[in-house]
């Protein structure tokens, strides 16, 4: 069972100015709590790609890159690459460079990304969307296998007999799908016998009990090793030694970046009643003391079959004091205490 977190890197909003602060601070903070996370024993830290003024981070292979001098254990992920919008050739490139400067410790997980402002910037059409994604990880995949290359599609120019270099050790780089629960992205993991990683972020996580069903049965029925079956989830919280606190700090932060992503959306605003749903046990929600977090990350242990939990940590841009309290109990009070209740 592996435990982690992954951030976005969100920008604060000054109170005084109204406006989201400068990257550079916030750059610098994200490696000091990545390098805190490795240091308390988490198993994986993720950094998502953002193309927008609330997020410092467009490019996670130059943070990981950073990340892979300063750590030792952990590893070192997307959250996610958004292949749809990148080149299979440069993305591979990228994370094998990574993979060797941290010996081994780089993974990628693809996505089409919540967002979609990479298309127009990168010169692509949204009316390509799913068969961009579908063509580029065909080539990335192909990539991973094979140091030289031969590969056709529509999406980009063909490549003949190219070699892609430098290679990742290991034979290969581990490669996740990332979904929000679309039935299209979870049969393609099984159907690929790649590892699934869902994003719950709302609602009640039971809900989502028959995407987790659905990509078991699609991942044996084709014969892949459940040795190697690994499925995560990634949600949203903030741990704290004072869940009143916590509370209290948190809510506005988070309600105000779900309302400015819900204004684009025309969601309605983000409520309190949305947010105490959100902690309760049955919510998808992880804020609160280290024994709560504990008792509702293994319940969902049990509920999905999981090999994987990632806390995403920085939504609407907690202070950076919070953020580190927050991995560090999440490193040295809660993961001992769900790994040891997963190892009975």
């Amino acid at each position: 069972m592996e435990l982690g977190v992954s951030m976005f890197a969100d920008l604060p909003v000054d109170p005084m100015t109204g406006k989201h602060v400068k990257a550079k601070n916030r750059l610098k903070e994200l490696l000091e709590e990545i390098k805190l996370a490795d240091q308390v024993g988490l198993d994986v830290f993720g950094v998502g790609e953002h193309h927008r003024s609330d997020y410092a981070v467009s490019s996670p292979e130059t943070i990981l890159a950073a990340a892979s001098t300063i750590t030792q254990n952990i590893k070192l992920g997307s959250a996610v690459t958004v292949l749809s919008s990148s080149d299979p050739v440069k993305i591979y490139q990228r994370f094998a460079t990574i993979d060797l400067i941290s010996d081994g410790r780089a993974e990628l997980i693809a996505g089409r990304g919540s967002f979609v402002e990479s298309f127009p910037l990168f010169g692509y059409d949204l009316k390509d969307y799913n068969r961009l994604f579908e063509e580029k990880l065909d080539l990335l995949l192909a990539i991973n296998q094979n140091e030289e290359i031969s590969w056709k599609g529509t999406v980009r120019p063909a490549l003949t007999k190219q070699k892609v270099l430098p290679r990742a050790s290991g034979g290969g780089l581990p490669i996740w799908i990332a979904s929000g629960g679309t039935p299209e992205s979870i049969l393609r993991a099984g159907k690929m016998g790649l590892p699934l990683m869902v994003a719950i972020i709302g609602g009640y996580p039971s809900q989502f009990k028959r995407h987790f069903a659905f990509y078991e049965n699609e991942y044996k029925k084709r014969g892949y090793d459940m040795t190697k079956y690994q499925v995560g989830i990634h949600s949203h919280g903030l741990i704290s030694d004072d869940r009143k606190k916590v509370i209290e700090d948190y809510f506005p932060l988070y309600a105000a970046q779900m309302d400015r992503i819900g204004r684009e959306r025309g969601w309605p605003g983000y409520t309190m009643g949305q947010f105490e749903m959100g902690i309760s046990p049955m919510g998808a929600l992880f804020v609160g003391e280290p024994a709560e977090i504990t008792d509702k990350i293994l319940a969902q242990v049990e509920m999905f079959g999981l090999t994987r939990f990632v806390m995403h940590m920085d939504v609407g841009g907690p202070s950076h004091q919070d953020l580190m309290k927050s991995i560090e109990l999440l490193g040295t009070k809660v993961a001992p205490e769900v790994r040891k209740a997963v190892s009975k």
